[in-house]
């Protein structure tokens, strides 16, 4: 089946099939970091889909990731990234009886909402330093979130809002706080906010939550 998303990013792993991730990145674009990331993924065993949010174009500050996202039609947007879930569930290649998403800031907010969207077609959820307190009852996914604990956007007291929601919901989730790390820790192109040590444990723990709930 040809990828009906011209914009997006797809990769297979070397044998061609795997497990379906849906990759969603930050308010900086598909970027080179983010493709990076989906060509690890794959290495990993996984069938990765990016959407690319912004239709090419890519922040490289602060200011210009601020207009890229409010000029985005979030309704549009959110859509698109459903039928996304459904192409990667129909595609003969992905191995897996349900799609998991990771989603990076703003990623992560459509990420968690997903969930709670075609619930028996999502699982499992990773989310880097993003939120959104919506509610998770008829969510059927297991969560996985990586948080700073120095974040000048993701407050810790929205972090455990998250956790109440998810416990009112009997969701299971696992939320590990990076100390001493701030927002966008986990991406190297951010030289001012990488972490190393945090990303690599990040990074760890992700693939073996994916490997737990999408391999066999």
């Amino acid at each position: 089946m040809d990828n009906p998303y011209p914009n997006s990013y797809l990769i297979t792993p070397r044998n061609g099939n795997g497990p379906g991730i849906l990759a969603i990145h930050a308010w900086w674009g598909l970027n080179q970091f983010f493709k990076d990331f989906c060509n690890r993924l794959a290495s990993e065993g996984f069938v990765i889909l990016a959407p690319d949010l912004y239709n090419g174009k890519i922040a490289t500050t602060i200011e210009e990731a601020k207009l890229l996202r409010s000029k985005l039609k979030q309704q549009k947007a959110y859509s698109a990234l459903l039928g996304m879930v459904d192409y990667l569930h129909r595609l003969d290649r992905v191995t897996s009886n349900t799609v998991g998403i990771i989603g990076f800031s703003l990623g992560a907010r459509f990420a968690l909402e997903l969930s709670t969207e075609h619930s028996k077609d999502i699982n499992p959820i990773v989310v880097f330093y993003g939120n959104s307190n919506v509610d998770y009852s008829s969510s059927q996914a297991a969560y996985l979130g990586h948080f700073a604990e120095d974040d000048d956007y993701v407050a810790l007291s929205g972090i455990k809002k998250l956790e109440k929601n998810m416990n009112a919901a009997g969701r299971p989730f696992t939320f590990h706080i990076y100390q001493g790390t701030g927002h966008w820790f986990f991406e190297k192109d951010q030289a001012n906010a990488y972490d190393e040590q945090a990303a690599r444990l990040a990074w760890d723990r992700t693939i073996d939550f994916l490997n737990q709930h999408m391999k066999a």
